[in-house]
């Protein structure tokens, strides 16, 4: 497999390395399945309540938004840094940092006593977090014996799904029987608890070497580096492509169950994300198989079932639809999952710079994509939708081909 080399400094010994199997394997697992939940039930569980927001608040639907969308922005500005920030501060103490501040804005948040202040309260929430993600790609990849660590970052990416799923179901659930303030604070709390838990678990890395200082020039010829050399550039347009297409299906399903002939109600329609089920368990597996056959083939099986589930969510059952999105998420999932590991592993040198531009991609295609794909939606509803996404994906078979054919995996 190519590799991209950096002339900068890194470690000048062996390393000491985690092995799967091994009792710190199993703890290094489980603790950043932990760190996956808390960033991504913190980061979602707003989105259910945002009606709730704009009625208390008194404002309209689209500044109600503003809870979730400050949040996710200020994570993407935030991750760019954190990896940098981390060569410097070490990858443990800026991840249990970042997630006891986090949780503790959470609870913040939840006794707000004005519109401004919670948002206030939610960019710096989204801020605090970017110190979780590509420091928890790195930690990975610097701590996991190369043979083990597709299923430790499947395993961590299925906590972000589970997270994610968790935040938007439960919350929402639980908004019917007490006040969102109430359901906000205890998230918050659950979290600092699984931050807590993070912190006992996480062995301390026997791999970091940390850099004496933050040095401009080391951070930019990082982030130059993995930009020009070897396969990453490809995998960042693989993450950004999958991504894109993964929140537009997620985005505009929601518009269209709500609509003729189904009209679904929003408690019918939150159920969808309980298929982020299937990205928890499908995580673990692709890590498994990437571990056993190599990444390449895993990859583009995970982008060929999301290109299926496409196909099947034009067909008009709702039962359909839904077995649609579920496929769309475990092909996401197994691509993500993938092509983090390969990242990670690919990356000689900083490897904090090469997993925070993964994730920068990541976001972007979150946020640029999925809002070009609501100009598909008004233009001719949900089969523009899908022909869109399917050029995505078919856009990001060619990235992989093109890798396979310059990189050998």
């Amino acid at each position: 497999m190519g590799t991209t080399t950096l002339a900068l400094p890194d470690r000048i010994r062996e390393p000491v390395w985690t092995a799967r199997g091994s009792a710190a394997y199993r703890r290094v697992s489980l603790a950043l399945f932990l760190a996956g939940f808390a960033t991504f039930s913190l980061l979602y569980c707003v989105q259910p309540l945002l009606p709730a927001f704009a009625e208390d608040f008194r404002v309209g639907a689209a500044e109600s938004s503003l809870a979730l969308s400050l949040s996710t922005g200020f994570l993407g500005l935030a991750i760019l840094c954190a990896g940098a920030v981390s060569e410097a501060a070490g990858r443990r103490g800026l991840m249990f940092g970042s997630l006891v501040g986090a949780a503790l804005l959470n609870i913040a948040s939840a006794v707000a006593p004005s519109w401004p202040v919670l948002l206030i309260a939610r960019a710096l929430e989204g801020f605090a977090l970017g110190g979780v993600p590509a420091v928890a790609m790195a930690y990975l990849a610097e701590e996991i014996h190369p043979r083990g660590l597709g299923l430790s970052m499947g395993l961590y990416v299925g906590g972000n799904a589970f997270g994610g799923m968790f935040g938007r179901v439960i919350v929402g659930a639980l908004t019917q029987f007490t006040s969102w303030r109430v359901v906000l604070g205890g998230m918050g709390l659950l979290d600092l608890l699984a931050a807590v838990g993070f912190f006992i678990l996480l062995p301390v890395p026997r791999n970091f070497v940390r850099q004496p200082r933050l040095k401009l020039r080391y951070h930019m010829a990082a982030w130059n580096g993995h930009l020009r050399h070897g396969p990453l550039p490809l995998l960042f347009l693989i993450g950004f492509l999958l991504m894109g297409a993964f929140i537009t299906v997620y985005n505009y399903a929601t518009f269209r169950l709500r609509g003729a002939p189904y009209k679904l109600s929003d408690a019918e329609i939150s159920l969808m994300f309980l298929v982020y089920l299937f990205g928890v368990a499908s995580s673990g597996v692709a890590g498994v198989l990437s571990d056993r056959h190599g990444r390449g083939p895993v990859l583009i099986a995970g982008i060929a079932m999301a290109g299926l589930g496409v196909g099947l969510t034009l067909l008009h059952p709702v039962a359909a639809i839904i077995g649609g999105i579920a496929m769309v998420t475990i092909g996401f999932f197994i691509g993500h999952a993938t092509a983090s590991s390969w990242v990670a592993s690919a990356a000689v040198g900083a490897k904090g710079h090469a997993s925070s531009l993964y994730l920068l991609a990541y976001y972007l295609g979150s946020s640029v994509i999925g809002s070009i794909g609501g100009w598909f939606w008004s233009a001719g509803q949900w089969p523009a939708v899908a022909a869109f996404v399917s050029g995505l994906l078919a856009l990001a078979v060619g990235a992989h081909l093109w890798l396979l054919r310059r990189h050998a995996v």
